[in-house]
């Protein structure tokens, strides 16, 4: 599903996440979950984990990865209390959180989402 939601993101998100890993999770690690002061791993739906494009430099390269996490319990959780369409959701928090990478705001992103059709 997450395959699927990835490939109906906007071009201009997705062409540039060529170097970024995707990964699904059952929820964040204990680590996240204590450094975002989450009171419940069921609180968090994705995460980006890495520098954005914004604060990359070619003199001073990032030795980690940048990832995409998808929180499968939790935003399985999220649609059964919200009645969301499953894949708008995962296409929502694919957006959401590859709109970091890019150092978007969530006012950005929204936008992006809207004008793409997908509000």
């Amino acid at each position: 599903m997450a395959g699927r939601a990835f490939e109906t993101i906007p071009d201009v998100l997705r062409s540039k996440t060529a170097t970024i890993l995707f990964m699904v999770e059952d929820f964040p690690d204990e680590e996240t979950c204590r450094d975002m002061g989450l009171e419940s791993p069921f609180d968090l739906l994705g995460l980006y984990q890495g520098v954005d494009l914004t604060q990359k430099s070619v003199a001073d390269p990032s030795p980690e990865p940048d990832i995409v996490f998808l929180y499968r319990r939790p935003i399985l959780d999220f649609w059964c209390e919200t009645g969301e369409d499953l894949e708008h959701l995962v296409r929502h928090v694919l957006i959401h959180e590859i709109g970091h990478h890019f150092g978007l705001s969530d006012d950005d992103m929204e936008a992006l989402e809207a004008a793409d059709g997908d509000d």
